[in-house]
């Protein structure tokens, strides 16, 4: 089996610790949530036979290091298993999960327990980096202080936050929060870039983390993209890696297949020219921020009893 060594490279995260530029996502690895679209579409929650713990075992064989895991997912259990059978040392891995916005609605004593559960189910004493997965409205604060809490107990390594715009960072500072975040994990890719959101969190040392990287394969036969990964004589997926690395952002993407798995760790050997890079920075429309927006204020109250008038009206969309 290949091992892609490019895996080690590394981006200095604010509280001093390395962490791996690309991660491996597990997000439908083996699951699909029940309240994903794909799964209310199709009334299932398995994916195509895909054995989730061999695909994370496969992925560390290649030379992932950094897995990037949820408790929405569904998938940690599967995730410590893969962990397990690869062999590879906790110390050379970096492992993330996220708290969803259920637990999160209900209480900080859900959160810490929720947080047992999966150093539990990944086989783990403490957790390389632990993030609120979506800010929900009244709830995310009181949620990121206990992380506060359990990172001083010596269960969290770095804290982080997803989904989350300039005004919901704010509101955690301006309500007693006191550790600043490593990162933030949103979706960033050339079709959804919102410089002056990555614009603030890059100045306020907090590191971006991308998901939707590859935009789940939906640009991979975008004429830009296209033509760039013929110039390069490089895949779609390799410039949008690219790309992303490129602005430094750590990038996650998710695949099953082992081919696939290298292709996207491949992105070291070469550089977009300036040029290049501002055609692919050039790709997001107003109509993508305006989507987002109206995704970001669904995705805040979602699986909870909140109401989306809860959501804030007014943040950073771009």
């Amino acid at each position: 089996m290949a091992t892609a060594t490019c895996a080690t490279d590394t981006i200095t995260l604010h509280d001093g610790r390395l962490h791996p530029a690309i991660g491996y996502g597990t997000y439908k690895v083996g699951v699909v949530p029940t309240s994903a679209s794909s799964a209310v579409a199709s009334g299932s929650t398995a994916t195509d036979a895909v054995d989730p713990a061999e695909c994370v075992a496969t992925a560390l064989k290649l030379g992932y290091r950094f897995l990037d895991c949820a408790e929405f997912y569904a998938n940690e259990k599967a995730v410590g298993e893969g962990i397990a059978k690869s062999g590879v040392p906790r110390d050379q891995l970096f492992l993330a999960s996220k708290v969803w916005t259920t637990t999160i609605h209900k209480g900080p004593e859900a959160v810490q327990t929720q947080l047992e559960k999966t150093l539990a189910d990944l086989g783990t004493d403490y957790i390389d980096l632990y993030a609120i997965h979506w800010p929900v409205p009244g709830k995310h604060v009181e949620a990121y202080k206990q992380l506060e809490k359990a990172q001083a107990a010596g269960q969290i390594r770095s804290l982080g936050i997803s989904n989350y715009a300039v005004e919901d960072y704010q509101e955690l500072f301006a309500n007693g929060a006191t550790v600043k975040p490593v990162i933030n994990q949103i979706e960033i890719n050339p079709f959804l870039y919102r410089k002056n959101t990555i614009d603030f969190f890059t100045a306020e040392g907090v590191k971006m983390q991308s998901y939707r990287t590859l935009r789940d394969g939906k640009a991979f036969e975008d004429p830009t993209v296209v033509a760039l990964a013929s110039k390069y004589a490089k895949t779609a997926a390799q410039i949008l890696m690219r790309w992303c690395v490129q602005h430094s952002f750590i990038a996650i993407p998710k695949s099953t297949k082992e081919a696939r798995m290298l292709e996207n760790l491949a992105v070291f050997d070469f550089e977009l020219d300036a040029p290049d890079m501002a055609t692919l920075d050039g790709l997001t429309t107003p109509e993508a921020i305006a989507k987002f927006a109206e995704l970001y204020r669904k995705c805040v109250v979602r699986d909870t009893p909140l109401s989306i008038d809860l959501a804030k009206t007014n943040i950073t969309e771009g």
